[in-house]
């Protein structure tokens, strides 16, 4: 049952209706700290960003340090060469949610090639 105060109410069929209204939708993406479900939605959004699917920010609030070893893997795969440094500079990381928002804000001001408009 949806809340009466719902200005906007989108229901998907699966999943995958799911995430693709999301990717059309969203602005840009952020992860809170949360399970194998989150995690699997925000690399395959992630994943979309690699691909040029869309052009939007992925980030993941790091509370209190829960993405740390993630984070820290990430750097690893990176360095053995499983993904480029551009590719890794796509997952943007703050620990408070003003930060996280400023960088989205630059992330938006960027060309699809890396550089600052102007």
């Amino acid at each position: 049952m949806a809340l009466d105060q719902l200005t906007d109410l989108r229901l998907a069929k699966d999943l995958h209706e799911h995430k693709a209204m999301m990717a059309e939708l969203g602005d840009g993406f952020i992860a809170l700290p949360g399970g194998l479900g989150t995690l699997e939605e925000f690399f395959e959004i992630l994943t979309w960003a690699q691909l040029g699917i869309h052009h939007k920010p992925c980030g993941l609030l790091n509370v209190n340090g829960y993405f740390n070893k993630l984070l820290t893997f990430m750097d690893h795969i990176r360095d053995k060469q499983f993904i480029s440094q551009p590719v890794r500079e796509l997952l943007l990381t703050a620990e408070k949610p003003d930060e996280i928002l400023d960088l989205f804000m630059e992330f938006s001001s960027r060309n699809t090639n890396g550089t600052t408009e102007t």
